[in-house]
């Protein structure tokens, strides 16, 4: 999709930082691209031409701008709205550290290599050896400007395995080596080390609004003691969200404060050679705080509904609260149905605590990993405090997970849904609660949550879920942010709250 023109003119003049990630100018003269908030002044027009992402600019020979620094913008929405092969292949490239073979690619996506070369020169006009290629030189110029990690770790973060490869695809790029970069950094020596005591930091940009305090509110109602943890600050805007993980073989802990002003979130990863799964690391955490959310174009389309406006008035910047870990949640929403948050957590913090692994934190203070579902192989759930039946449910969860019948990965709702519904004990609310949150898919809609019910019905009943269907359709393909406004208007209008 080839941004318009006219809107790239008025919003780089402007530095619109709303529109910060969803384009960038390359200037003919310098041989450079920028984002439209760079500080520099601003070009002729004659002297431009405009890019949806960082990658299509790297690919037509310009480099990044070091001003304004491309690497840290947020993700593209652009790129939300291709196609679902083509987006789902752009989500299992990020997930892991290395780069896969088309081939390999094609096939975890039941297509072949030709038709998934096709769908990327059409979609993004791109190979994925460009996307790839450019995000890692991006994300790596990160971490040389950033932090004092070795140039060997920063090269094996970004997925690459050889450091010549590394070094020609970074200078292909950025016209400059990895140490010469590093060299222009006389800073690096202050930030963030590569120590197993101090942390390696990285940032995460977002376009505003966004409503970190909701968010905040809502993941330290679920929080699981010794996994997760929210700490509130002296404002709502300063709380920090703290969690335990195993990714890759390596095992840490992270840390997340917002720095509105900056418009971006600061990590902290502690941990002994967690600098290799930053990549991946970082993908999941833009999930899991819906960084690459399109803020305006969601307020646009839900703000006509009456009972959504307000609650948008009130709390603009509304973000899809993700999951960590896919299968982690959807046990958890098992757990979850017909009891009370508070409920659900206190018995996902038993499974965690009988079957998960203890280790110590940067502090030395113990900490839990959620139990993966090979280690939940043979569990038969009778002592955590929940119904022969529901126990029954969750083996059978977790043996369709670790046979492959539960796809994560699967490429609409509705074929999630089907799987999720064929088993015992799972019904359309679980379904579609984990579509929403452990898969972060956005127009997921649990029509018969308590909570919509009550809120989209009056003083004498609640609705129906076949009358929430009915008017949810108008917010496709927002329906997972309309339940959560409606979930947010409980609170505005009614002692009353929904389960969820």
């Amino acid at each position: 999709m080839k941004p318009d023109p006219d809107i790239c003119h008025s919003a780089r003049l402007a530095r619109d930082k709303r529109f910060d990630g969803r384009f960038y100018t390359a200037v003919k003269t310098t041989g450079i691209f920028c984002r439209p908030i760079c500080p520099a002044r601003p070009p002729l027009e004659r002297n431009v031409e405009y890019f949806g992402t960082a990658a299509e600019a790297a690919a037509a020979g310009y480099r990044p701008c070091l001003r304004c620094r491309p690497d840290a913008a947020p993700g593209s929405p652009a790129w939300g709205l291709v196609s679902t092969t083509v987006q789902r292949a752009l989500n299992l490239m990020r997930r892991e550290r290395e780069a896969q073979s088309i081939e390999q690619l094609a096939e975890r996506l039941g297509i072949t290599s030709r038709y998934l070369r096709k769908l990327f020169a059409e979609h993004i006009g791109l190979s994925p050896l460009q996307v790839w290629q450019t995000e890692r030189a991006l994300f790596a110029f990160s971490l040389l400007r950033d932090t004092n990690l070795p140039i060997g770790d920063i090269a094996y973060a970004a997925g690459f395995n050889s450091l010549r490869r590394f070094n020609g695809v970074f200078k292909d790029i950025y016209q400059r080596t990895p140490s010469e970069v590093r060299r222009e950094n006389s800073t690096a020596d202050a930030k963030s080390g590569n120590s197993s005591v101090a942390p390696v930091q990285i940032t995460l940009s977002y376009r505003p609004p966004f409503d970190w305090p909701a968010l905040l509110e809502f993941f330290a109602a679920r929080a699981l003691p010794g996994v997760e943890q929210v700490v509130a600050g002296e404002n709502p805007q300063q709380g920090m969200y703290q969690r335990s993980f195993e990714l890759l073989g390596q095992r840490g802990v992270l840390r997340v404060a917002h720095e509105p002003e900056k418009g971006r979130l600061r990590v902290s990863v502690y941990g002994e050679g967690c600098g290799a799964v930053l990549y991946p690391l970082r993908e999941k955490l833009r999930r899991l705080f819906d960084l690459d959310a399109d803020s305006e174009a969601i307020r646009s389309h839900l703000q006509p509904d009456p009972l959504l406006q307000n609650v948008l008035q009130r709390n603009p910047g509304v973000r899809l609260p993700g999951a960590w870990d896919p299968f982690e949640y959807t046990l958890r929403a098992i757990l979850g149905q017909q009891i009370s948050v508070a409920a659900a957590t206190t018995i996902a913090g038993r499974v965690a605590s009988r079957y998960g692994e203890s280790f110590a934190g940067p502090g030395g203070e113990s900490l839990l990993l959620f139990p993966t579902a090979e280690q939940l192989r043979g569990a038969d759930f009778s002592d955590i405090g929940v119904t022969r039946t529901r126990a029954n449910t969750l083996r059978h969860f977790v043996a369709a997970t670790l046979n492959g019948e539960i796809d994560f990965d699967a490429p609409d709702l509705d074929s999630f849904c089907a799987q999720m519904t064929a088993l015992p004990g799972i019904g359309d609310w679980t379904a579609h609660y984990t579509a929403m949150r452990g898969l972060s898919m956005p127009d997921a809609f649990p029509a018969s949550d308590l909570g919509i019910l009550i809120a989209l019905g009056d003083e004498q009943q609640k609705a129906t879920p076949k009358q929430a269907l009915a008017r949810a359709e108008s917010w496709r393909p927002w329906r997972a942010y309309a339940a959560l406004l409606l979930w947010q208007s409980l609170k505005l209008h009614s002692p009353k709250g929904g389960k969820k």
